[in-house]
């Protein structure tokens, strides 16, 4: 009887999910065929690659890793939907010395939305690593976070506000926080959240490691890059922000037809679960039943836009008209918008 090699035995106890049956775009497959046991990642870490569903790195995964893994500070642009959040949580899981109590990577993200989905992205990359990661953003209990920081956490997953608050009273400790990721980045350094940021990296070491992920990036960025970054390598995986394999079509109409030509559409097209963007704003309770399919349709505003995947989403719909590109781009979420079925009013649409 054949015997597997001993180094290939710790694979047969993973418990790989079904696979991914999607049809996959260039986005995420025009790789140059590199595997994950090829950039020596702890095998606790690639039990957890594997059994998230992942085969192989996608082209950011591919540019991103390695590079992460040196330490040096990086500058990448990816479309969503294309690996981002797995580019730089593997590489920060495999630097967390878990027998450290101690804060050592901190990744920011611009919504509470985006900071749950990237905490349950790296708890389940690392549930064979003894990494404890904590999520904290705005709108939470302030004491709720105040105690879970008094038991051991090696990443924080953010929202600006939260963590600098924690960081000023002295709760959160990132004097040991070697590692800062900025997630949606063209966001996290607008106006509205850039001098919080610039704060934040007052509390940590000299010695950090800034990697910056977004798919646009504004002359902020450029600018938080000179003063900043340390030589950063720079990836730019973007021929186009629109992803591809996403079929686009508007349809004008008068105000007062919008809610009839949605009817329509909800009474033609087939819909696995869809998203309606329009100006009103639903949270976490919301959010969490939407991801584990207690609902098919969410009614949300732009707050939802940046970096979330939802697998099952097959429908995006604006109902209002997006008020700039970035955030329209953001609204595709990664997923196929299927072609509207020609049963529907022609009158109504052109692609």
């Amino acid at each position: 009887m054949a015997v597997a090699p001993a180094s290939e035995d710790w694979k047969q106890s993973l418990k790989i999910p079904e696979k991914d049956l999607r049809i996959r775009t260039a986005d995420v497959t025009a790789t140059k065929g590199h595997e994950f046991e090829d950039y020596f990642l702890k095998r606790e870490l690639l039990m957890g690659i594997y059994e998230k569903g992942f085969e192989k790195p996608s082209p950011i995964q591919e540019e991103s890793i390695p590079i992460a893994l040196t330490g040096r500070d990086i500058l990448a642009r990816a479309k969503n939907g294309t690996g981002k959040t797995a580019a730089f949580s593997i590489p920060v899981l495999e630097k967390i010395d878990p027998t450290k109590n101690e804060v050592q990577a901190m990744l920011l993200v611009p919504t509470r939305e985006l900071a749950l989905q990237t905490a349950q992205v790296c708890k389940e990359l690392g549930k064979h690593l003894a990494v404890d990661v904590m999520v904290t953003t705005g709108g939470t209990s302030l004491k709720d976070d105040i105690m879970r920081l008094y038991q051991p956490v090696h990443v924080v997953v953010a929202t600006p506000g939260r963590i600098l608050d924690l960081a000023s009273k002295g709760v959160c400790k990132l004097n040991n926080c070697r590692v800062l990721v900025m997630d949606e980045a063209d966001k996290l350094l607008s106006p509205e959240f850039q001098p919080l940021i610039e704060q934040l990296i007052s509390f940590l070491p000299d010695d950090r490691q800034i990697m910056l992920f977004s798919a646009t990036f504004p002359v902020t960025v450029k600018q938080f890059k000179e003063k900043f970054l340390r030589k950063p390598y720079i990836i730019n995986l973007m021929d186009e922000l629109t992803l591809k394999g996403v079929t686009q079509y508007y349809a004008f109409v008068e105000e007062r037809q919008k809610v009839h030509c949605l009817n329509t559409l909800f009474s033609k097209l087939r819909i696995n679960q869809s998203i309606i963007f329009c100006n009103s704003a639903h949270r976490n309770r919301v959010f969490h039943d939407f991801r584990n399919g207690l609902c098919r349709n969410l009614v949300s505003s732009d707050l939802f836009t940046r970096g979330i995947d939802i697998q099952s989403v097959n429908v995006v719909i604006n109902f209002d008209f997006p008020k700039n590109s970035e955030t329209y781009l953001h609204r595709e979420l990664g997923t196929e918008i299927k072609p509207i079925p020609p049963h529907i009013e022609e009158k109504l649409y052109c692609a």
